[in-house]
């Protein structure tokens, strides 16, 4: 049995509080009442991050859209199904606030095909969701507008999203980087008022059915997540960590204690779970509990000594 320690594990992701470090990553676990059966929610996660959505509906990508890639990864082509704000928040808007009164900070993320269905979005969030703690902006949707790359592919277009939504809310803004110049990107996005960056989302790949010769899932390409993109999020958490002085939430691959710790270190102040709760519904749960007792072991008396205190 382990003893409980006097390390403590609150944190602060750009203005989000946090009772500990550990996160949920978007459309890996639900909104959170899914897992409810596994552990108490709302009393054990420092946040939970919810299934992106959108103004209106989105009906997502047609099936097959997951594919197991040799237990270490999958590929996904969910394409970001929701069922717009309103019907979200008439859904799970209750047992949203319950989260927030036990003490887990509730992060909304928003969804968008153009700088102006993320505003509107936005706004209805703004009118409808007090029980967000935050927003994360979701900047790896492709943009309908301009032929379908996404909307924080460069630094000037992701600036241009966090641009646009910082006038429409006083929350606190978190931005969801796709894995690529996550330095430059993320000097562009602080310098536009993001309190917060969240990476890695999910790396490009391609998966074949030699048999059929079709992809395994809908579209050629899919996004790939899962212990076999840990070592490429690490890095990138690190580089950018170098690169800006906001919190940053690490995410890619974490499926155990020291692959949180590893984040931290790193220079991330909060982690999220990702893939791994797609397998194991009690991951995060035992992660809270093992950072403590790492936190404890490495001799400090806050868990944010910890962040960025890696040494080559």
């Amino acid at each position: 049995m382990v003893t409980k320690s006097n390390v403590g594990m609150d944190v602060d992701l750009g203005g989000i509080a946090m009772r500990n470090p550990v996160n949920t990553a978007s459309g890996t676990f639900g909104n959170g009442r899914q897992f409810e059966g596994f552990y108490d929610v709302g009393s054990t996660l420092g946040a939970i991050t919810c299934k992106g959505v959108a103004a209106e509906p989105w009906k997502g990508n047609p099936v097959p859209r997951i594919a197991e890639l040799g237990g270490s990864a999958i590929l996904n082509s969910v394409g970001l199904q929701n069922p717009g704000v309103k019907e979200f928040v008439r859904q799970y808007g209750t047992y949203l606030q319950g989260l927030r009164d036990k003490g887990c900070a509730v992060i909304c993320q928003v969804a968008g095909h153009s700088v102006e269905e993320y505003v509107r979005a936005m706004d209805l969030f703004e009118e409808l969701a007090p029980f967000a703690s935050g927003f994360e902006i979701n900047i790896s949707c492709p943009n309908i507008a301009a032929g379908g790359a996404a909307m924080g592919a460069t630094p000037q277009s992701a600036a241009g999203v966090m641009r646009a939504v910082r006038g429409h809310t006083k929350r606190p803004v978190v931005v969801k980087m796709a894995p690529r110049d996550v330095a430059e990107i993320g000097r562009a996005l602080e310098s536009e008022g993001a309190d917060a960056l969240a990476l890695i989302n999910t790396i490009p790949g391609m998966s074949i059915d030699v048999r059929t010769r079709r992809s395994k899932v809908c579209r050629p390409t899919a996004g790939v997540s899962g212990p076999a993109i840990h070592a490429i999020a690490v890095r990138m958490v690190w580089e950018c960590a170098q690169a800006v002085g906001i919190p940053i939430c690490g995410i890619g691959g974490i499926s155990t204690v020291d692959d949180a710790a590893e984040m931290i270190l790193a220079g991330a102040t909060a982690v999220s779970v990702g893939t791994a709760n797609l397998y194991d519904p009690t991951v995060a749960a035992r992660i809270v509990r093992g950072l403590e007792q790492w936190a404890s072991e490495q001799g400090v008396s806050h868990v944010r000594e910890l962040i960025g205190a890696f040494e080559c």
